[in-house]
């Protein structure tokens, strides 16, 4: 197994007073040659948005974006017809796929929403854009990972699905506990992003917002030392 640690103090950040962000990879202004991607893992931005402020409409294309609420709600418009507002415990994917407009507005005008947004590699380009946003009841089903998220090809009809052969799983972990992860696909890659909490994995600790790339491995354990929770992104590495 091979770890890199990604400590949250090595992040780009930005402050644009109705946005403070801290991105995990190459975004916007912040450049870091050796923070480009994570495989097909693109971005990762962790953004803290003022209450009544948001991101305008703009555009995508080729490319499966997955938008997961910490805090707070977002409203969601796009020029497919979708309205709507999503929460913690909810999950949002969208294929852009040949091209979409989009705009993510802060759903209070008073409170700040918290939210990661992923984007990753499609392994099928210019398909007909698609939206879609599902509930998982995540602070219920305590240490266990949830599976948020799985390639279209593979799902069950319980998470949502995108164009990539990714998995992504959420879960909640209460102290001095123990997860195993075993890879969905061989030669997939893992990114581990610690939302909340402490952790130790391959003898490193992590604290809250920091991350790990895990690759060459069939599974790894998570030893919860602090109350967690905690994001995993199964990706093809090319």
């Amino acid at each position: 197994m091979t770890t890199q640690l990604f400590e949250s103090n090595t992040r780009g950040k930005a402050d644009f007073g109705w946005l403070k962000a801290n991105f995990s990879f190459s975004f916007g202004n912040y450049f870091n040659p050796e923070r480009l991607q994570f495989g097909m893992l693109r971005v990762l931005n962790d953004d803290i948005i003022k209450g009544g402020m948001g991101f305008g409409t703009h555009g995508h294309a080729n490319m499966e974006i997955i938008t997961i609420p910490l805090e707070g709600g977002l409203k969601h418009r796009d020029s497919m017809g979708n309205i709507g507002v999503i929460g913690f415990g909810e999950v949002q994917v969208m294929s852009a796929g040949t091209g979409v407009e989009h705009s993510e507005m802060n759903a209070s005008h008073i409170d700040a929403a918290k939210t990661l947004q992923l984007w990753v590699f499609p392994d099928k380009e210019e398909v007909t854009p698609r939206y879609d946003q599902k509930s998982f009841d995540i602070e219920n089903q305590i240490n266990t990972f949830v599976n948020i998220v799985s390639p279209n090809d593979m799902n069950d009809g319980n998470a949502l699905w995108v164009y990539q052969k990714t998995f992504f799983h959420l879960g909640i972990f209460d102290s001095n506990t123990c997860s195993t992860y075993q890879v969905r696909i061989p030669n997939n890659g893992v990114y581990l992003f610690l939302i909340e909490g402490e952790i130790e994995v391959n003898n490193h600790v992590l604290k809250a917002r920091d991350a790990m790339g895990i690759t060459d491995f069939e599974a790894f354990e998570i030893k919860i030392i602090t109350k967690s929770k905690i994001l995993l992104v199964e990706v093809p590495m090319n």
